[in-house]
């Protein structure tokens, strides 16, 4: 039986919801029929589902943008994802767009992210024949590696979302294109941060004229961005900013990669991350039987490729560097007393 916190929050969807919004009424359903929630919605219940995950358990030990950073204060995938997270509930709150589907999709858009960022991306992609995009990982985190490879089950939107939410992508909700929009808004404006405090960056090197446009603080160009969404998507079928702040984020984002994102000391970085998931690729596709016992069960589900990319891209940074380091890295082997000392 429905209980009234779910038709109240059903109600409220009717009530105040665009009408270019996907209410959770109207989902097209999951790839499995289950019996409803009688409390939450079903993208409520997505977004739970996200959370206690295991995938998204491990975002807090997977890179952002810097590698091993010295202090607590540096962002990781999964403050990344928190980020992303509320600015685009923002987004979704001022369109008045389902928040919960919204939310839902972010918390679960990175959850297929290689260790080491996207330079782990790229070289999955450069090893495996079948290519490699963590958006299309992330789909296949909740389709089919979760809960023991059953898979999590979600929505259509959801799993849509995941999928398109890049900038090359072609969502089929309006609440995808906010996620989006608030996942560059949010990785500019907060590796910024963390440029500067990595001291990689000083604050006066920013672009004059984006600033001038976004504003100083990473506070005011965030508001600047959501009110311009807002000024030129409310009330119409898109979620679109303005020109000049578009504008403008792009160059900042352009200024990045030029100045932090692809920089010597980025490439040496990601020259080690190379070497170290190359030869562990290498190493697991030589034999089945060298996987974990989940993806020796995936290799035969699907193929010894995909399960090395599922097992690699599923990696913590920690936890790769500990695997690299017990398969490549020579033990030391029990010596006579002083030996040591020479």
């Amino acid at each position: 039986m429905e209980l009234p916190i779910k038709a109240r929050r059903r109600a409220l969807e009717e009530q105040f919801l665009s009408p270019y919004a996907c209410r959770s009424a109207d989902t097209k359903g999951r790839l499995r029929a289950e019996e409803p929630c009688n409390m939450r919605t079903e993208f409520q219940r997505d977004r739970d589902r996200i959370i206690y995950s295991k995938a998204f358990l491990r975002l807090k030990n997977k890179t952002q943008v810097f590698f091993s950073p010295e202090g607590d204060h540096f962002r990781t995938r999964m403050t990344h994802t928190i980020d992303v997270s509320q600015i685009a509930r923002s987004i979704a709150r001022s369109l008045a767009l389902n928040e919960d589907l919204a939310e839902a999709i972010a918390l679960g858009h990175d959850l297929g992210h290689t260790p080491f960022g996207h330079a782990g991306e790229r070289v999955l992609d450069s090893l495996s024949p079948r290519g490699f995009s963590h958006n299309e990982q992330s789909l296949r985190v909740v389709d089919v590696l979760e809960k023991d490879g059953k898979g999590l089950n979600l929505t259509f939107e959801v799993r849509d979302g995941i999928l398109n939410h890049k900038k090359s992508g072609h969502p089929a909700t309006l609440e995808c294109k906010a996620v989006s929009i608030a996942d560059r808004i949010a990785y500019v404006n907060h590796d910024i941060e963390d440029a500067v405090r990595a001291g990689l960056l000083r604050e006066d090197e920013l672009p004059k004229e984006d600033i001038a446009v976004l504003g100083a603080t990473s506070r005011d160009r965030i508001n600047a961005m959501i009110f311009s969404i807002y000024e030129n998507s409310d009330g119409q079928d898109r979620v679109v900013m303005g020109e000049r702040e578009a504008a403008a984020l792009e160059h900042l984002r352009a200024f990045m990669f030029d100045k932090v994102y692809i920089t010597a000391l980025s490439r040496r970085e990601e020259e080690r991350a190379k070497r170290m998931l190359s030869a562990m690729y290498e190493y697991f596709s030589a034999d089945a039987a060298r996987l974990p016992r989940f993806y020796r069960g995936i290799a035969e589900r699907f193929s010894l490729d995909e399960a090395v990319c599922d097992y690699l891209s599923s990696m913590t940074d920690r936890f790769a560097v500990a695997v690299f380091d017990n398969l490549f890295v020579p033990r030391s082997w029990a010596l006579g007393q002083g030996e040591l000392e020479s």
